[in-house]
Order: structure tokens, then C-alpha cells, then sequence
């Protein structure tokens, strides 16, 4: 790609780029494997729905399943919630094991992903992705904190705060230079996934909270691509129809919209916003060196607000991830994992030397009290 036109694509900064703005991105998409394949695969919603079935195999044939006949994925993520407190202990306790089982999945997996080079040191471990919206996935990420301390790792894993279906959008404010804020009050993000594409307006709050921990998503529209099998130039193209309606809604609200569009997507993202792998899932080919999806947003909307439009564009796992920067300032080295149809990961190197420079503070105050 010619250098003007990554120029004009990006505006801003380069796309699934190391270093932005409160963050160093150390790793992201790692695939581990062992003998049976890749590791993730071992920690993925799909597998606790195996895990499940698995321990259900030989009540099934005496008839004695709790929880009926439906196979696990069948099941919704309440039903399974509403087990753990109701009255069949059967199918409680089905359940709770099916939770340890995982767990002991997941520790192994998040242990693999800690012996390595870009997680060392790691001190926090963000758990999000669908599983985690779960009572069973809340328990499950509890536990697996407790088996790897029990083994000698020094980290905590936390689920993540905002609501899985809208971190990955508020992540995308992270990609951002800080001083887009001061002049608006909002930007477009996009979320796309091997099922879903989610867009959204997302308003910042940066005034009440310049570390956008108060961001919220205004609104956002979602649109399960998997159910209607686009092409891929249509699912671009239902992809600018959503972030054009979400335009309109801001221009009607008087909200002063940034002409910026961050967006999450799996795989491993070019610095020039083609995609190198990882992007199986979505439809058509999003990973042929002539689709560029950041230059095709760019030429359907050149403009937001009088603005030319920048477009940034990172993996969804880091995305995600980045939701959090407000919420890890009191530690140097953090990693996020999101458990849904794989397990996306991403390890994170805090930018902002605040605490340093409180310690100095704290320290010469100190040094002038005993003088």
C-alpha cells in the first residue's frame, strides 16, 4: 500500500500498533499448541459445553441427567446460571463440576501463557468475552485464580468490569491520541467478531473522568452477520450503513462526534490495516492483500462532521483489553484473556509514569522532612 494512502487511511497512527498511548502492547493473538492442537481451544466456551456433556454422558444412560435432554450448548448461559442456586442438587453439583473441570483447563492454559517471554512478570490477568457474563463464568475465573496461586504464581485473575458486549467498544478509545477528546465528545467503535458485528457511539465522559473511566456506550447496534452468510464487500457494506445511522443519531442528539472510527477485529493486524491471520471466522476472505477494510470505511465515509476521517484498527483481544487501562494503574504488567469461541489474549506494559512520579514526590517530601 502507497504510503499516502496509509496516510489517509490511518491519520493518526499506524493500525494493531505496539505502542499507544497509556500502553505498551508486549504480545497479542499468541497460539500455543501441545500435542492435541492449539491451547485455546481448551479454554473456550465451546470447551466448558464439552466438559459439561462429558460428565453427563453416563447419567444419560441410566436416564438420571439433571439437566434433561438438551446437549449443553442448547442451554442458555441462565439456565445453567439458575442450576447453581436451585433446588436440584443434582444438577447443581453437575454443574460445579463441570466449573472445576474447566477451571483446571483454563489454569493450565493461562500457567502456559505466563512461562512465556511476553508474560512474564505478568501481575493482573483480565478474564472477559462472552463466558464471563455468566454466574458460572464468574465462578469459573474465581477458581482458576485459586489453582494458580495454589501452583506459585503471583497474579490475579479479575473479571472484566464493563460488559463484555461493549469493552471492545470502549477499548477502541484507547486507540485514540489523547487530545481527540478535548474537542468532542464522542467517536464511532466497531467490534467484529466470527459471529457478530457490533457497532457503537461511544461517549467519552472525558471531562468528568480524563482517564475514561467513566466512557460509556451511548448507543450501539448489533448484527449477527453468521445468520445471513454476506459476501464480504456486503458485510462492508452493512457494516457502513450502521456506522452511517449511528452518525445521523449523533448529528440529531448534537453530539459532537469525533471523525474518528476505532475498530476491534480478530487476527493479526498490519500496520497498514491489511490482516495477516486469525480472520477464519468472518465472511469472505478478510485476509486477501487486496482487502483493506480501514480504506474501504475511509472512501464510503471520507468525512465525519467536516472532518476527514481517521481510521484505526486493532485485534479484538487487545481492544478488549484496553477497557481496562484505567483500572491497572496500580500495577506495571497486565494481560486480558477473552474466553468465547477461542481465547484471545493480549499482554499489556502500562505507559504512564504517575505512580513514579508520585513515589518521587512522596520521596523528596520525605528527604526534606528529616533535613
Amino acid at each position: 500500500m502507497a504510503e499516502d494512502t496509509l496516510t489517509t487511511t490511518t491519520g493518526i497512527g499506524r493500525h494493531g500498533a505496539a505502542r499507544l498511548p497509556s500502553v505498551d502492547v508486549d504480545s497479542f493473538n499468541i497460539e500455543l499448541k501441545d500435542d492435541d492442537g492449539f491451547l485455546g481451544d481448551r479454554a473456550s466456551k465451546g470447551a466448558f459445553r464439552k466438559i459439561l456433556d462429558g460428565l453427563r454422558k453416563p447419567l444419560k444412560k441410566n436416564g438420571e441427567d439433571p439437566l434433561g435432554d438438551k446437549s449443553a450448548d442448547a442451554i442458555s448461559k441462565g439456565t445453567l446460571d439458575e442450576t447453581l442456586v436451585g433446588e436440584d442438587v443434582g444438577a447443581a453439583a453437575l454443574v460445579h463440576g463441570a466449573i472445576e473441570e474447566f477451571a483446571g483447563e483454563l489454569a493450565h492454559v493461562t500457567s502456559r501463557f505466563l512461562k512465556t517471554k511476553a508474560w512474564a512478570d505478568t501481575e493482573r490477568i483480565v478474564v472477559g468475552g462472552g463466558f464471563r457474563q455468566s454466574r458460572v463464568g464468574e465462578l469459573a475465573i474465581a477458581r482458576t485464580d485459586i489453582l494458580l496461586k495454589a501452583e506459585g504464581f503471583n497474579v490475579d485473575l479479575v473479571p472484566i468490569r464493563f460488559d463484555p458486549d461493549e469493552a471492545g467498544l470502549i477499548g477502541c478509545l484507547h486507540l485514540a491520541p489523547s487530545w481527540i477528546f478535548e474537542a468532542h465528545d464522542s467517536i464511532l467503535a466497531v467490534d467484529i467478531g466470527g459471529t457478530n458485528i457490533r457497532c457503537g457511539l461511544v461517549e467519552t465522559r472525558w471531562k468528568k473522568a480524563p482517564d475514561l473511566s467513566k466512557a460509556s456506550v451511548w448507543k450501539s447496534e448489533l448484527w449477527r452477520h453468521a445468520d445471513d452468510e454476506p459476501t464480504r464487500e456486503g458485510a462492508v457494506k452493512r457494516l457502513v450503513k450502521m456506522l452511517k445511522g449511528l452518525i445521523a443519531e449523533a448529528d440529531a442528539e448534537d453530539l459532537k462526534l469525533a471523525p474518528f472510527i476505532g475498530i476491534a477485529c480478530p487476527g493479526v493486524i498490519n500496520d497498514d490495516g491489511s490482516i495477516a491471520k486469525g480472520a477464519q471466522n468472518l465472511p469472505g476472505n478478510w485476509e486477501s492483500s487486496k482487502f483493506n477494510l480501514p480504506a474501504s470505511l475511509v472512501e464510503a465515509i471520507p468525512e465525519i462532521g467536516g472532518h476527514d476521517t481517521a481510521v484505526l484498527m486493532h485485534n479484538d483481544g487487545v481492544a478488549q483489553g484496553l477497557s481496562e487501562v484505567p483500572f491497572m494503574q496500580d500495577v506495571e504488567r497486565w494481560g486480558v484473556l477473552t474466553i468465547g469461541t477461542g481465547l484471545g489474549n493480549a499482554r499489556f506494559s502500562n505507559r504512564r509514569k504517575d505512580r513514579g512520579e508520585k513515589k518521587d514526590k512522596d520521596d523528596k517530601k520525605e528527604k526534606k522532612g528529616k533535613d
